[in-house]
């Protein structure tokens, strides 16, 4: 039997603190990518604050695919989201976050 490894790089990791005055909280970014083809094959974008959400380490939002499905993760509850692409993903994210970093 033959079996397909892929093999995936981790190309981006990034993690922004947000300052207080903007709202507090840490922003994280994690994309892997298949080496041959270059494609995305895992993401996790995440707003952390425990100001705002405790469970959870602390992530109020976020998105990725982990467990081959791709899901939202909002104040604890974790439900399946439609793909579409992953810069779609990305957008949704931003304006989750950006909608929830004024409550403090």
């Amino acid at each position: 039997m033959l079996y397909c490894i892929m093999a995936e790089r981790k190309v981006i990791d990034e993690s922004h603190k947000i300052s207080d005055r903007r709202g507090n909280g840490k922003l994280r970014r994690e994309i892997w990518v298949d080496v041959v083809t270059g494609k995305i094959t895992r993401y996790n974008l995440a707003y952390i604050n425990h100001r705002l959400h405790s469970g959870d380490n602390g992530r109020v939002v976020g998105y990725d695919n982990a467990h081959q499905q791709h899901h939202r993760h909002y104040f604890g509850k974790v439900e399946p989201v439609l793909f579409i692409s992953f810069e779609d993903i990305e957008a949704r994210f931003e304006q989750d976050w950006t909608a929830l970093k004024d409550l403090k």
